[in-house]
């Protein structure tokens, strides 16, 4: 009698527990089939090459980012440096202009920043692409790599006077190494047009709207320029972050042979990927250019705003603001040097290299900075500024004002006279490296000055 009293509850408690677990059965059953969903949802888009947009011109994956992973750094890059002359008026409008820039790193996606800075009215770009190049020093694309560009969704943007923009990322398999055309179209007067007028590589220019011609047959007018493109990213599994080099002609690369990548930051990046790839333990960097013919540390140039903007103007915009930034190489002061009339001792350069470090620092960033190179022998020496060169050159090999140095002065000066280059690494005007003397400043860089952050305090 006690067993069957103890019994009956069983029956209610056991149909109970059965309809829990049939609940509980459902609810995954519903959250299986909407993970599936999900899942072949993701998958479709992100292998969708196909569509078109309500003109029925294809779309190419042009705005979705990629499920992926990476780190997204800074392929290649360039500082504006003033409004283009001629171009005050009309701008270039009607124009298609194609740029093309030689990618550091590699990656699986792409997108680009594009600036109005120097423009007095806003800048209306209809359409854009990015695709791979064909091939050396030509306006002609990999057909199957053509990208159209867009900006929040839109394949179009207004660019306001003054300001820059940044793409939507595109699914573009873009190897290190490589040429990239960018390719703009403005139907509309939009002068002066922003530019780097010492490219050291051809570009292209066409009538009318010619963005997503894959042929460059139309691209009939040459161009030594970089107009609007201020960078180019990548989402990269080969690069963990960005090395800027800031600078002037040097850097910019002025004396190089165009169209062969030999200014000294592409040789640097060139050689920091190959000792990676040798097993080497270094950081993994993508190396960018952010050199300025003309440059000066102090001194701005004319205009609103400053046409060949001072180094402690820019730094923000063109370093510390470049994408994933982790190092910082600096190489200025010799035209404060050359230019200033009344620089009577190295203090102020100094003072204002110093600033440049404190800023990045602030960051936490790291600062490699360049001893300043011989120039005996160009219309421009004297015993007086190659005494502040001296002076500006022992206190930054004493440790005084970056945290690693690179010697390029002990590297490329003349045994026989150390106040010149040396004859190979003079390219003729006694003041800008020749290729092998680029070469030679990229392989002195000590690779292993990269780890590591800045120091709180010099």
């Amino acid at each position: 009698m006690d067993r069957r009293q103890d019994a009956a509850p069983q029956a209610p408690r056991a149909r109970h527990r059965a309809k829990y677990l049939a609940l509980i059965g459902a609810l995954v059953a519903l959250v299986l089939a909407v993970s599936a969903g999900i899942y072949v949802t993701a998958g479709a888009g992100d292998h969708a090459t196909g569509g078109a947009l309500a003109d029925g011109r294809p779309h190419r994956d042009s705005s979705a980012a990629p499920v992926s992973t990476g780190t997204w750094v800074g392929s290649w890059a360039s500082a504006p440096v003033g409004g283009e002359p001629g171009t005050e008026t009309a701008g270039l409008a009607g124009h298609s202009v194609r740029n093309v820039v030689h990618a550091d790193a590699g990656g699986t996606s792409a997108r680009v920043t594009l600036s109005n800075l120097y423009g007095q009215t806003p800048l209306d770009i209809t359409h854009a692409t990015i695709a791979l190049s064909a091939g050396d020093a030509t306006a002609a694309a990999d057909a199957d790599s053509m990208r159209r560009l867009t900006f929040d969704g839109a394949t179009g943007v207004v660019i306001p006077a003054g300001e820059q923009v940044v793409s939507d990322a595109v699914r573009l398999l873009v190897p290190h190494d490589t040429d990239v055309l960018v390719t703009t179209y403005s139907p509309t007067p939009s002068g002066p047009v922003t530019y780097h007028p010492h490219a050291r590589q051809t570009s292209y220019v066409a009538t009318g709207d010619r963005t997503e011609d894959a042929t460059g047959a139309p691209y009939t007018r040459r161009t030594p320029y970089w107009r609007y493109l201020t960078a180019l990213d990548v989402l990269s599994n080969e690069a963990d972050g960005t090395v800027v080099v800031f600078g002037d002609s040097l850097t910019d690369g002025i004396t190089s042979t165009v169209n062969a990548n030999r200014r000294w930051p592409d040789i640097l990046g060139d050689r920091l990927r190959s000792a990676l790839e040798s097993g080497q333990r270094l950081p993994r960097y993508s190396v960018v250019n952010e050199g300025i013919s003309g440059n000066q540390v102090l001194t701005d140039g004319l205009g609103r705003p400053a046409e060949n903007q001072s180094g402690l103007g820019r730094f923000g915009r063109d370093a510390l603001a470049r994408t994933d930034v982790k190092v910082v190489v600096v190489d200025l002061g010799v035209n404060d040097i050359l230019r200033d009339p009344h620089l009577d001792g190295p203090d102020r350069v100094l003072t204002g290299l110093r600033t440049l470090v404190r800023e990045a620092h602030a960051r936490g960033l790291k600062v490699v900075g360049a001893t300043l190179m011989p120039f005996r022998g160009h219309r421009g020496w004297t015993p007086a500024r190659e005494a502040v060169r001296q002076r500006i050159n022992a206190q930054i090999r004493a440790g005084r004002v970056y945290d690693a140095v690179a010697d390029f002065d002990k590297a490329l000066r003349d045994p026989y006279d150390p106040r010149r280059l040396r004859p190979d690494y003079d390219s003729g005007d006694h003041l800008h490296p020749s290729d092998p003397g680029f070469a030679r400043m990229a392989g002195v860089f000590d690779l292993h000055a990269l780890k590591g952050a800045g120091q709180a305090r010099l």
